[in-house]
């Protein structure tokens, strides 16, 4: 059977796409499943993560990088789906016709918020396109700052939207950012934190969605 397509989308930029792509196909690979990233997006973040990565530890089984433009990306994801477990589809910060082959191709639609009013908007013209398209989404709360007003104000209305929303949560955390310029994620960190927490559990509730 063809493994599962996610893609992550999101139409505003700095919502955090790379950083759950990267984090959430790390959990699974080592859990031993084999994942394929496909990189849309023109800004190629999720490729130099990778190329990052295999400067740094060589080329490893079970993980796989390519690349595709708008409309090459259905066939480059059944062909990958033939291959791994997971490919995870990293998108352009935008909700337009040219998103419509990596929603069509998913088995599961994410969209990360993070928590700000203006990624909330941003989000209603990516679920409008995943509606559309028949695809089933799930509204993921990143960059979230506990105990703030703002944050539990986000959360809310998140409920509100004609979406799942995941129970596991991502915090606002430098360790994000850290490992990600490394190469890396949360769960190769020097010392297991909060972080590596957050990714497995929100790894392990999308893994039982599918």
């Amino acid at each position: 059977m063809p493994g599962n397509i996610i893609t992550i989308a999101q139409q505003k930029g700095g919502s955090g796409k790379t950083t759950l792509a990267v984090n959430l196909g790390l959990a699974w690979h080592k859990a031993g499943r084999s994942v394929a990233f496909l990189d849309t997006d023109p800004q190629g973040s999720l490729g130099r993560w990778f190329m990052t990565r295999r400067a740094t530890l060589g080329a490893e089984e079970g993980m796989e990088f390519s690349t595709a433009s708008a409309w090459g990306v259905s066939y480059e994801c059944d062909k990958l789906a033939r291959a791994h477990d997971v490919v995870i589809v990293d998108t352009p910060p935008k909700a337009d016709a040219d998103l419509r082959p990596a929603l069509r191709a998913a088995d599961l639609v994410l969209v990360p918020v993070a928590s700000s009013q203006v990624d909330l908007w941003a989000t209603e013209g990516v679920l409008d396109l995943a509606r559309r398209e028949g695809r089933p989404v799930r509204v993921v709360l990143n960059r979230t700052r506990a105990g703030t007003r703002l944050a539990a104000e986000v959360a809310e209305k998140a409920a509100a939207l004609d979406a799942d929303v995941a129970v596991a949560v991502l915090a606002n955390r430098v360790a994000y950012a850290e490992t990600l310029g490394q190469g890396l994620g949360v769960l190769e960190a020097g010392r297991k934190g909060p972080a590596a927490a957050e990714i497995t559990a929100l790894a392990d509730e999308i893994a039982a969605a599918l």
